[in-house]
């Protein structure tokens, strides 16, 4: 299979994001949204992100199969140097690589700006979630028991972590605060968004 081409998304991503995000939510309790955003709320969510945490689609032959994204983990100052992260594939595209793939990017991506964990929540069991949380080097922190109310069942949410990087300090001692994405240099992220 051929690898998929990795990008920033950008708000006309919106339609081909909500496309693939629609079923979890529909249809399963991985999202505890009850209802799927609309075009519109996607583009929002997409232009309205900061740009310290970056949105990821992986194009292939049939265009957006997949997206990832980071955001905040906390709001207290503490917690600026973690993250929290997802990934959602189009169910024709799922053991093909791309959520391997745009995990790599994100982290690698994650890494480049600063940050030093990422975070990711998954209701369980979901062991297709586990198996790739696991390969990509996260490891289970804890889970938070009947978490959600979903489709007439509570439901776990497990947590698992991953570090991201050395510990960079600035002049004061302190660790040097994240950099956005838009501080980093042309060449280190096409290289944190090549796949081989």
């Amino acid at each position: 299979m051929t690898p998929p081409r990795l990008r920033p998304a950008t708000p006309d991503d919106a339609a081909a994001i909500r496309r693939i995000y629609a079923p979890f939510v529909e249809e399963t309790a991985v999202s505890f949204e009850a209802d799927p955003p609309t075009v519109d709320e996607m583009r929002d969510r997409i232009e309205s992100k900061p740009p310290a945490y970056p949105w990821l689609v992986a194009e292939g032959g049939s265009g957006v199969v997949g997206y990832a994204y980071a955001g905040r983990f906390a709001s207290r100052a503490a917690y600026r140097w973690a993250v929290e992260c997802s990934v959602y594939v189009a169910p024709d595209a799922h053991r093909g690589g791309v959520g391997g793939a745009l995990y790599t990017g994100l982290l690698d991506l994650l890494a480049r700006q600063g940050y030093r964990t990422a975070y990711a929540g998954m209701t369980v069991p979901n062991e297709a979630s586990a198996g790739l949380h696991s390969a990509m080097g996260f490891t289970p922190v804890g889970t938070f028991e009947n978490a959600g109310y979903k489709r007439g069942s509570w439901h776990d949410v497990q947590w698992w972590q991953r570090g991201l990087g050395d510990e960079a300090t600035a002049d004061t001692g302190q660790p040097a605060p994240p950099r956005p994405l838009p501080e980093l240099a042309d060449a280190e992220v096409a290289a944190a968004l090549t796949v081989e």
